[in-house]
């Protein structure tokens, strides 16, 4: 398959891109799937925007897989998910390697079953060489939770600054954040971390969102002009 150009100088493309993956369900609903087809296809997108920006030389991709509030979700959709994310770990490993890609995998880990902690272990400690891309999957995290976990956990410390006590300590802070399916919110996602950076919403559905959607988005964002609160 040929690489898709991407026509943006390297100095203009960002060091940290993080998606909200949203509306697989709905992807699901239109055609006359259930919820968990979505979930199923929105696993071939990662696969694609993942390769992206390791082609493209971004070095750090973090998606938000699985929020704390998203264990409120049926019983059945939260096994079906769990059982995805522990059958795509165990089939990605290869092709982790082959790309150079390191996987990370941040979040409230206690919420976590013993056998899908064991996988994530397991594939962290495989890749923790890999230097070409850094692939962040955030599991069980809330932004508010992190705060919380933080705060204590400095307190602790006896220390006065929050960020190297958070799940993304020695993870530079996203320049872009995307979000899919239409929807304008954070979702309590990176709170802290999303402080400077830039925003793109998409009306692109999950499971259709490919190479092509992913350029766009680094085509807007290279066409602003970051200040962070300074006058140019």
């Amino acid at each position: 398959m040929a690489i898709l150009s991407i026509d943006i100088p390297a100095e203009k493309l960002p060091t940290h891109v993080s998606i909200i993956m949203d509306g697989n369900g709905r992807w699901a609903r239109e055609r006359g799937k259930e919820r968990v087809y979505g979930h199923a296809e929105g696993v071939e997108s990662v696969r694609a925007v993942t390769e992206a920006c390791a082609e493209w030389g971004i070095p750090f991709l973090s998606l938000f897989a699985f929020s704390e509030e998203n264990w409120n979700r049926p019983q059945a959709e939260v096994d079906t998910l769990m059982e995805l994310m522990l059958d795509s770990i165990h089939r990605e490993l290869g092709t982790l390697m082959k790309n150079d890609v390191r996987l990370r995998v941040l979040g409230n880990r206690e919420r976590l079953s013993d056998k899908l902690l064991a996988a994530i272990d397991g594939i962290e400690a495989e890749t923790k060489d890999n230097r070409r891309l850094t692939l962040i999957l955030f599991l069980s995290y809330s932004g508010q939770w992190d705060i919380r976990q933080a705060a204590r956990r400095m307190a602790a410390a006896g220390a006065d600054d929050l960020a190297p006590y958070l799940v993304t300590a020695g993870i530079p802070d996203p320049d872009l954040i995307i979000r899919t399916s239409g929807e304008q919110r954070i979702s309590n996602f990176l709170l802290w971390q999303a402080a400077y950076a830039e925003f793109v919403f998409s009306a692109t559905l999950w499971p259709d969102f490919r190479k092509e959607s992913l350029r766009d988005a680094l085509l807007e964002y290279a066409s602003r002009d970051r200040r962070f609160g300074k006058v140019k």
